[in-house]
């Protein structure tokens, strides 16, 4: 069995108009998130073989803050994943060397979000439980879903991933008031 964590980007700034999209970093609600997201994944146990990550700051930045990972795994950066379409992300997918038990894919919205209703498959999202519920209603950002996979990741489907857990920084104990995810890139 493989394991899959989606995990979108923390909460970004909007604070330096001058900057391109791609080089926007995160604020300090998407780092107190992000820190928060990495203790809840260790607890959790969720240690990845692979990260495949955005070459986007915003997604740099979100890895950082996830440290300590345990392996620790191996990281790939890379700009095809920024703002990429789920077809794309799927891809990306198949294309993990086989030996890899784990990958964490950190990316953007919509294609990660679109992505994980597609992995989990309209069977699964017509099923309605209360995760997929949560799934169907937004992704919001720093947002953690966990799959299991029964096929190699070459032949990697829609449909073809068990939704297990999905993690928003609601879910997590907050020290800040008002710390609350948003559903905007």
């Amino acid at each position: 069995m493989r394991q899959l964590l989606l995990l979108r980007h923390a909460k970004s700034s909007w604070d330096d108009p001058r900057l391109s999209d791609h080089a926007r970093p995160l604020n300090a609600r998407g780092r107190r998130a992000a820190v928060g997201m990495g203790a809840a994944m260790r607890d959790l146990g969720l240690s990845p073989d692979i990260v495949l990550v955005s070459s986007a700051r915003r997604t740099l930045q979100t890895l950082e803050a996830l440290a300590p990972l345990e392996g620790p795994p191996l990281v790939e950066p890379m700009d095809d994943l920024y703002l990429a379409a789920w077809p794309s992300l799927l891809d990306v997918l198949r294309g993990v060397r086989e030996t890899a038990r784990s990958v964490l894919l950190i990316g953007h919205n919509p294609g990660l979000h679109d992505l994980a209703m597609a992995l989990a498959g309209p069977a699964a999202m017509a099923a309605a439980t209360p995760t997929t519920r949560r799934l169907a209603a937004g992704y919001p950002t720093a947002t953690l879903t966990e799959f299991a996979l029964a096929l190699p990741w070459r032949r990697l489907e829609p449909g073809g991933a068990r939704l297990l857990r999905l993690l928003s920084p609601a879910d997590l104990p907050s020290t800040e008031p008002g710390d609350t995810p948003e559903m905007t890139a």
